[in-house]
């Protein structure tokens, strides 16, 4: 048996202590963003995390109302792709286009939209840009056929605890007519749990870096502490 190959490490001293993404989402399948692989896709708003992490891409979506200057900051920071949250819920019609429209122009690489998005909404922002359209699927109740009909290129699956699960009916419900359709989801917080949701039919793992920033200062601090005591 051929032993697996070594992946050389390059850092420096002031970049050495990025946020890392579990390397056993390695395992998925990858899905191609403009040519790009994406396979680690890591949930965040937090520019500094955006900015020090090894992602291939950025999942911005947050429980506000979409705004133009969040994602002109995340924009400025980010060295990879990211899928821009334009609404879908409360932000609705012609504002979630209009947000789409802005993050396509500013460099967004595909945009997403939340669970309760209405067909309608759906197709006034296809009418609006050119770039992928992710629809956020949280249950089974979700006719996936319909979304893709108006539109949606690929689906961010985000089921809980039930993820795992719900990506495996997704892809037995697209199994006849759209087989290798795109799916990006949640992982979960250890390994078994991200190795289920990839073996269920997921293309692409998010992992959510909460409280990195803090967690990461807060062992700084404390070395920094013990050099100068």
């Amino acid at each position: 048996m051929t032993d697996k190959p070594v992946i050389p490490n390059l850092t420096s001293a002031l970049r050495s202590n990025i946020v890392e993404s579990p390397d056993v989402i390695r395992k998925a399948s990858g899905i191609r963003l403009f040519g790009k692989r994406i396979k680690t896709i890591v949930y965040s708003t937090d520019v500094a995390v955006i900015a020090n992490c090894d992602a291939d891409a950025i999942l911005a979506v947050y429980p506000w109302t979409p705004s133009t200057r969040i994602l002109d900051a995340i924009s400025k920071v980010a060295n990879v792709p990211i899928l821009a949250g334009v609404g879908g819920g409360l932000t609705k019609g012609l504002r979630a286009a209009t947000v789409a429209r802005f993050a396509e122009e500013n460099g967004g690489s595909a945009v997403v939209l939340n669970a309760p998005t209405s067909l309608e909404t759906l197709h006034s922002v296809r009418r609006m840009v050119d770039i992928p359209i992710f629809y956020t699927v949280v249950n089974e109740t979700t006719d996936l056929e319909a979304y893709i009909d108006a539109g949606v290129n690929a689906l961010n699956i985000a089921g809980g605890r039930d993820t795992a699960k719900l990506v495996a009916w997704a892809r037995e419900q697209l199994n006849d007519t759209h087989p290798n359709f795109p799916i990006i989801a949640s992982g979960g917080k250890t390994d078994e749990q991200i190795l289920d949701t990839i073996h269920a039919g997921a293309n692409a793992i998010t992992y959510t870096a909460y409280g990195m920033t803090e967690k990461t200062f807060h062992e700084k601090m404390a070395k920094y502490r013990e050099q100068q005591s």
